[in-house]
């Protein structure tokens, strides 16, 4: 019975965290021609790390043994969920389509379970494939508008897509290795990678700034540092790692499923655009397909080998 709630409040918790990255594609794409996306990215994490030095930064000392042993994992997520994902993903919408950017990402799901199969071995239950390729569908209904007509439209191959699908083997990779995360505290593995990220893109933003390219700054733009570095970052990170080490990476990564279903939603109350029945038919698809993956959790603790990695110390 424990399990079962621990299970349900991840599944939950993915909804925030998906709620918290769906606003972030909003955000990035609509200040594109404001913020350059590399000091997009750069500005992220130096606010996210300038919050959290005076809350980890003592638990960081306590712990610098721990961190001694295992920071090359440190680097790698750090490489992989912070540098690489964020600023692909922030270069990516300068190039393409929202719609071409969920349905890229809505592969992540897939991905997931591929690396997982490849490089630990994990062979997902037929019920939880199930479930990911349910949510996936209705990820497309959503994305093509219930439309056959808009496949058929659809253009893949172009620079934007090709940054986006970089985005996707990045994050994949991260989720499936989280696995390996030395046992520190939440609070200093996140300190840890966001100032990695900080102090890589710092040069990469400077280089943006020597090309002339320049923030207008103003309230909106203040406003959207001021979300992309507290929301999508402190809150999400943390809330999806743990999910991470709760759940196993296959079902954490298909929390993704659910962020076209929150951008529409989002879109609908900020920006006041219409709902139409092809998104309560993805949403209905997208909750199908995680309640099938939790109902294959659920079968999984009760005598089949699970997926899940052993959680970490947190």
């Amino acid at each position: 019975m424990g399990n079962d709630r621990s299970h349900l409040r991840a599944f939950l918790m993915l909804g925030i965290v998906m709620l918290c990255w769906a606003g972030n594609s909003i955000i990035g794409r609509a200040v594109r021609d404001d913020i350059p996306p590399l000091t997009l990215a750069f500005g992220r994490w130096t606010i996210a790390v300038l919050i959290l030095l005076p809350i980890a930064w003592r638990q960081l000392l306590l712990e610098r043994e721990a961190v001694r042993a295992g920071w090359r994992w440190i680097v790698a997520l750090g490489v992989l969920g912070i540098v690489c994902f964020n600023s692909l993903v922030y270069s990516g919408l300068h190039y393409t389509t929202a719609a071409n950017a969920l349905l890229l990402q809505a592969s992540v799901p897939a991905v997931v379970l591929l690396l997982d199969r490849i490089i630990f071995k994990s062979r997902p239950e037929k019920m939880q494939a199930i479930g990911v390729i349910v949510s996936t569908l209705g990820v497309a209904a959503i994305v093509f508008r219930g439309e056959l007509s808009a496949v058929l439209n659809l253009e893949i191959g172009g620079k934007g897509d090709a940054l986006i699908l970089c985005a996707v083997t990045a994050w994949s990779l991260y989720t499936v290795l989280l696995r390996k995360k030395p046992p520190v505290s939440a609070p200093v593995f996140l300190l840890l990678t966001f100032t990695l990220g900080s102090v890589v893109l710092a040069p990469l933003a400077a280089m943006e700034w020597l090309q002339g390219q320049q923030v207008n700054w103003g309230l909106p733009v203040l406003g959207a540092f001021a979300y992309v570095g507290v929301f999508p970052s402190i809150i999400a990170y943390f809330i999806y790692n743990a999910a991470t080490a709760t759940i196993g990476p296959a079902r954490a990564g298909q929390g993704i499923t659910l962020m076209p279903l929150f951008g529409a939603l989002l879109s609908a109350l900020l920006l006041g655009e219409r709902l139409h029945g092809y998104h309560f038919a993805g949403i209905v698809l997208i909750l199908a397909g995680i309640i099938l993956s939790a109902l294959a959790l659920r079968s999984g603790a009760t005598g089949k080998t699970p997926v899940a990695p052993g959680p970490a110390r947190r």
